[in-house]
């Protein structure tokens, strides 16, 4: 795996890879697979991209199919778009998620729409991979967490992996895609480690998974919320309080069956999601599960959300405002207490 740091902490030991790592490895792999697919976006050649998410792919594709580009997000977009209409399958990055809005009209109203308006004459096969989250004290205009942005578009894809190996399968599974797909990768993720993706690693899109059983409440999560429920879960277990965690991994195509599934099992919900609570991704779910799932509560359905404002730089001031593993162990507490 020349684009990925990848180690093994000892003999017989379960090969290891870093999030952000995961990133150039996924895209490699479909590289390698498809001369189509090709990357383009400000400063991800030789310097292998401000996060180090595109570290290696200069170095193996060369400037045929990896492009440094001008500081424009409506360029990036664009160019993206003309080359899936005409046959390739491009890989855009927006260096921040904030920045989307830069390029709204081509991912809200151009892109999605394509196929739609010319009866599946044309396909607009593309990723638009971008730095999601905040929690690192990036201030307001680099930190917002904006999923919720691009659910509100109809025929945009979305993906948030958790994990280094979700990230290389989820991705193989995006640049396959004949449909748009935005790919949010979680700034507060890329150090964070995790088992390396097998060979040829596909995870379909809209597949969610269990990551912790339980049997006391479900906790739904996506992205940063996977690992931050994930450690709320083993305080609660120090009260006897067990939580299953399930990591949506796409928002569209939006797996309900597992979710309804899981809650089945506990009987009561906690939605977690970082993007505020006015609009945010978790109200649709809600929604979702008092409409298919409504027998099966007992319990009201509860959202844990970030807050309507905008995010300060200062950390203290940043936790307030975003959830954290405390806040997800006092609103289970709370739910499973009702």
């Amino acid at each position: 795996m020349s684009t990925a740091d990848v180690s093994a902490a000892g003999t017989g030991s379960e090969a290891v890879m870093t999030y952000r790592d995961a990133v150039s490895e996924g895209i490699a792999r479909e590289m390698r697979r498809d001369p189509r697919v090709v990357c383009l976006g400000e400063d991800i050649g030789a310097a292998g991209g401000v996060f180090k998410t595109t570290a290696g792919l200069f170095d193996e594709f060369g400037p045929e199919r990896v492009w440094d580009t001008p500081i424009s997000e409506q360029a990036i977009v664009g160019a993206a778009m003309g080359a899936a209409m005409t046959g390739l399958r491009p890989v855009a990055e927006i260096m921040f998620s904030d920045f989307l809005a830069c390029c709204w009209d081509y991912l809200a109203n151009e892109i999605p729409k394509a196929r739609y308006m010319t009866g599946g004459q044309v396909t607009v096969p593309l990723v638009v991979r971008t730095a999601n989250g905040g929690g690192l004290g990036f201030g307001a205009q680099h930190s917002q967490s904006v999923e919720n942005w691009a659910l509100a578009v109809p025929g945009l894809k979305i993906v948030a992996p958790s994990t280094p190996a979700d990230v290389v399968g989820l991705m193989a599974s995006a640049i396959r895609s004949d449909d748009p797909v935005v790919f949010f990768e979680h700034k507060g993720l890329f150090a964070s480690k995790g088992p390396a993706a097998p060979p040829d690693h596909v995870v379909p899109l809209g597949r969610a998974e269990v990551v912790r059983a339980g049997a006391d409440i479900t906790v739904v999560t996506l992205a940063s919320t996977v690992p931050m429920a994930l450690a709320a879960a083993e305080v609660l277990a120090a009260d006897g309080i067990s939580a299953e965690v399930v990591d949506l991994r796409c928002l569209i195509p939006l797996d309900v069956t597992t979710v309804l599934s899981s809650l089945a099992r506990t009987s009561r919900v906690l939605v977690v999601e970082e993007n505020p609570f006015q609009g945010g991704w978790g109200a649709t779910v809600a929604s979702i599960l008092a409409d298919e799932g409504f027998e099966l509560l007992d319990a009201p359905i509860r959202r844990l959300a970030g807050e309507n404002v905008p995010l300060p730089f200062a950390d203290a001031l940043e936790q307030q405002v975003i959830p954290t593993v405390d806040k997800v162990v006092t609103a289970v507490r709370r739910l499973v207490s009702y």
